[in-house]
């Protein structure tokens, strides 16, 4: 099989989202700055930052999906088997970006506590699910805000993933050891 070098198409394509979503916002009235916690006694976090978090992003990914083996099927050199992780993360950052953006806050409230299950339930800490869903809050939340989420879902999953893992391994060599004599 040959060999995939790393794709410059990840970063390049992250910069032009981060570059036209600054454009727009500047346009329109100046690039906007996010509080933590949609709270105004919190520090603001401005948008110009995701010129650096968005590309960084975009060539981490890229270089996860060299990394991946190389009898995976590709599209367009990536894997296929990362597409449901990133459309999936892509789809709920969507979702909770528009119910925020509208003020649905019910829902935007059941979306933001459903991500603790998901944590849970699925590998967050890959690097697929923390871009699409980083990049699909990018217009509403800006690139740096989703990211903190995304760094604590990820610290949530990683955690309970291999805390459960280990546990369950412990108790199976538990029950397969022979029994002792009293």
């Amino acid at each position: 099989m040959k060999a995939y070098r790393v794709s410059l198409w990840f970063p390049l394509v992250a910069l032009l989202l981060a570059a036209t979503h600054l454009t727009i916002e500047y346009v329109s009235g100046g690039v906007q700055s996010h509080h933590l916690l949609n709270d105004a006694t919190l520090p603001a976090i401005s948008n110009w930052f995701e010129l650096v978090t968005l590309p960084l992003l975009g060539l981490a990914l890229a270089k996860y999906a060299q990394l991946q083996p190389a009898h995976i099927v590709r599209l367009a050199t990536v894997p296929v088997s990362l597409l449901p992780g990133l459309i999936g993360a892509v789809c709920y950052g969507a979702v909770f970006a528009a119910s925020f953006a509208l003020g649905q806050m019910t829902l935007t409230t059941v979306l933001f506590f459903g991500l603790l299950p998901c944590a849970v339930l699925f590998p967050l800490y890959r690097l697929h699910y923390i871009s699409g869903f980083t990049v699909a809050m990018t217009f509403t939340f800006g690139g740096i805000l989703p990211l903190v989420i995304a760094a604590a879902l990820v610290l949530v999953s990683w955690c309970s993933r291999f805390i459960i893992a280990r546990v369950v391994t412990g108790w199976r060599k538990y029950r397969a050891s022979p029994a002792q004599p009293l």
